[in-house]
């Protein structure tokens, strides 16, 4: 490979960095419909998303790196077309989550590309134990969050609550949410 394919394989993965960047500043955008003033960031989901995910592989008895590494890449498209909340997908059509990510990745070192290509992939097909795991990850974090945030007194998260707890699939997930909606936000530090 020549220094000027290593150079432009390099900038890719820089520019991909960079716009990966914009997820650290971009809003959750469903909990202002609960009133959340500042909701949490994309990137702070999915870093929780992919901790829960390892563990939740790990507690199923799947590759708790692979279902982690489907959690980080998860709502990377979001760069691109921004978090679409619930109540605005019957109306508006955006591109699919694979084909944002090949663009995302175009110019990338085939393996880099086909790392992240292939984790979103198996992440959209909700096929593997993995993709399971991580799935329920990205909905055991939402339910976490909306618990936090009734916490804090946000009164309208409820309905956030009940969806994730309903598409639960993994008995270490709706284990966890039933403690998640028992103990207190703070637990971790009364011990």
């Amino acid at each position: 490979m020549s220094d000027e394919q290593k150079k432009k394989e390099a900038a890719a993965v820089a520019a991909f960095a960079f716009e990966m960047g914009v997820l650290k500043r971009q809003r959750r955008s469903g909990w202002w419909h609960a009133g959340v003033r500042d909701p949490e960031s994309i990137a702070e989901h999915s870093l929780r998303v992919a901790q829960l995910a390892g563990l939740i592989a790990a507690a199923e008895g799947g590759d708790p790196a692979k279902a982690a590494y489907m959690g980080l890449w998860h709502d990377s498209q979001e760069t691109r077309i921004g978090d679409i909340p619930h109540s605005a997908r019957p109306y508006v059509e955006a591109a699919p989550n694979v084909g944002i990510t090949v663009d995302q990745v175009a110019g990338m070192a085939e393996p880099l590309a086909n790392s992240v290509i292939k984790a979103v992939e198996e992440y959209e097909e909700k096929t593997s134990l993995e993709a399971i795991c991580a799935r329920d990850a990205d909905k055991l974090e939402c339910l976490i969050q909306a618990v936090e945030y009734r916490d804090l007194g946000v009164q309208r998260v409820q309905s956030w609550i009940d969806s994730s707890y309903a598409s639960l699939k993994t008995e270490t997930a709706r284990r966890v949410a039933d403690e998640a909606l028992e103990i207190s936000p703070l637990s971790w530090r009364e011990k």
